[in-house]
C-alpha cells in the first residue's frame, strides 16, 4: 500500500489506557481543534504536545515547527514516557501529539494535513481501544487498524476516517469505543527499521551506545 504501512502488533498500551480512565474529564478541557478544524468538528482530543505559541511570530498555525509539552500532558506521565520512547528510540525529534476519541456513529471528515510543519514529519496512529477496528482511508485506500497496532500513514494526501460501531460504551462500561494516541509527527524517523512493541528496551540500547 502507498499510504499506510503497520508497524507493530501488539503494543503494550495498558498505562496509557489506565491515565485515560482516571480523568474522563480531560476530555473536555480543550475544545479548540474542533471548533478550528472543522473536519475535526466531531471527535475530542486530549492534546499532549501542542505547537509553542511564542514562536508563532505571524506565521500560519500549520507552519508553525516548535512545539511543547501541554498543561493537561502533566496528568499523563506514562503517555508521555512512550512517545518521549518512541522519539528517543528512533533518533527522531517528536512534533504535536494527542490522544483523540471518536464516537459511535462520528467521523473525521476528508481532509489533507497541509503547510510546512506536515510537509516536515510523518503521521503515526495507535490504536489504544477500538474491539471492532478503526477504519482510516486516504487517497482511495482503505485499512482497519486493530487494538495496539502502530500504524504510518500519508497525512498529506486526503483521508476521513469513522467509528462505524453501534454504541461508544461497551458492556463493562470502559471508555468510548475509538482511542486513538497520535504519535506527535515525528521529524527524522525511518519507519522501515523501526521496532516499537518494546519500547523501553529500545530506549535501553539506546541510551547505552
Amino acid at each position: 500500500m502507498k499510504n499506510f504501512d503497520r508497524l507493530a502488533r501488539s503494543v503494550d498500551v495498558d498505562a496509557i489506557l489506565a491515565e485515560i480512565e482516571t480523568d474522563p474529564t480531560a476530555w473536555n478541557a480543550q475544545s479548540g481543534r474542533q471548533q478550528v478544524a472543522p473536519a475535526q468538528r466531531e471527535t475530542a482530543s486530549i492534546p499532549l504536545r501542542g505547537l509553542r505559541r511564542s514562536r508563532i511570530r505571524g506565521r500560519r498555525r500549520r507552519d508553525v515547527h516548535e512545539s511543547r509539552t501541554t498543561s493537561l500532558s502533566r496528568d499523563f506521565p506514562a503517555t508521555v514516557a512512550f512517545l518521549e520512547r518512541f522519539a528517543a528510540a528512533n533518533d527522531a525529534e517528536l512534533g504535536r501529539a494527542k490522544l483523540a476519541r471518536l464516537p459511535a456513529g462520528a467521523r473525521v471528515h476528508p481532509h489533507s494535513d497541509r503547510g510546512a510543519y506536515y510537509r516536515a514529519r510523518d503521521r503515526y496512529h495507535l490504536v489504544l481501544r477500538s474491539p471492532s477496528g478503526s477504519p482510516l482511508r486516504g487517497d482511495g485506500e482503505c485499512v482497519r487498524m486493530r487494538e495496539r497496532e502502530l500504524w504510518w500513514f500519508d497525512n498529506k494526501s486526503v483521508h476521513d476516517a469513522w467509528n462505524d460501531s453501534q454504541s461508544d460504551r461497551q458492556p463493562d462500561a470502559q471508555p468510548p469505543h475509538m482511542l486513538l494516541l497520535v504519535l506527535g509527527d515525528t521529524l527524522g524517523l525511518d519507519r522501515d527499521v523501526q521496532q516499537i512493541v518494546e519500547p523501553q528496551h529500545r530506549l535501553q540500547q539506546h541510551e547505552h551506545t
